[in-house]
């Protein structure tokens, strides 16, 4: 049994729900029988990796991607990682040191696409998985209500959230952090700040076209 399948036994002696770490759940997770269409017959490892076949399920390749994009608004999930006190308390707000795709290296939060049959809170999980690793153990949502909702224009000055690539609207989250984050894919590194420390307003001014207005929005939520 994998560490996913092990953790998944352990919530559930514990009288919890397992939360997934991939939009494709482990044998024994709690929904692993809801019908997926074409994703029945998936593993996690297929939809992280790939099948060998090509790209996951779900996902678009480059040509595709860019021609949606040009036609249409994309759904996002964009999630601010948390780590909590004894008393729920945001102690420390998150965020990803990535590489760019002109390789110069940027501070951001955590986003991806949500993809076709995908739930929200699979969504969530999938992207934190992917940059954070699989251990992190994400508290997710019980109420799936965003505490904003930012919306992307590839137009400068159209919206206080520019993205160059796409008109994207993003479902924003606060997601605790439970584990331990071992950076993946493009990401370098995961980096913390207390939110009430001097660091803070660096923290913020390192993030570029409105992530910081998320992370402001994201501690007010929180009463932070």
């Amino acid at each position: 049994m994998g560490m996913r399948g092990r953790m998944s036994v352990r919530r559930v002696i514990m009288g919890c729900m397992p939360v997934m770490n991939d939009e494709v759940p482990d044998e024994g997770d709690f929904d692993a029988d809801r019908p997926r269409g074409e994703f029945d017959h998936v593993t996690p490892e297929d939809f992280i990796r790939g099948s060998g076949h090509g790209n996951p399920p779900g996902w678009l390749d480059p040509a595709d991607i860019n021609r949606a994009r040009s036609q249409m608004p994309i759904a996002y999930v964009e999630i601010v990682p948390v780590r909590t006190d004894e008393f729920g308390r945001v102690a420390q707000v998150g965020s990803l040191l990535r590489v760019t795709d002109d390789g110069s290296v940027e501070r951001a939060l955590i986003s991806g696409r949500v993809l076709f049959h995908e739930t929200l809170r699979e969504a969530i999980a999938r992207n934190v998985a992917k940059d954070l690793g699989d251990i992190a153990l994400p508290m997710l949502p019980v109420n799936l209500q965003p505490f904003t909702v930012a919306e992307f224009f590839p137009t400068p000055g159209l919206s206080e959230y520019y993205d160059p690539r796409q008109h994207a609207i993003a479902l924003c989250y606060v997601v605790p952090i439970a584990g331990d984050c071992h950076p993946q894919d493009e990401t370098l590194d995961v980096e913390w700040v207390d939110p009430h420390s001097d660091m803070l307003a660096t923290f913020l001014d390192q993030m570029a076209n409105g992530h910081d207005r998320i992370v402001r929005k994201a501690l007010e939520y929180c009463g932070a």
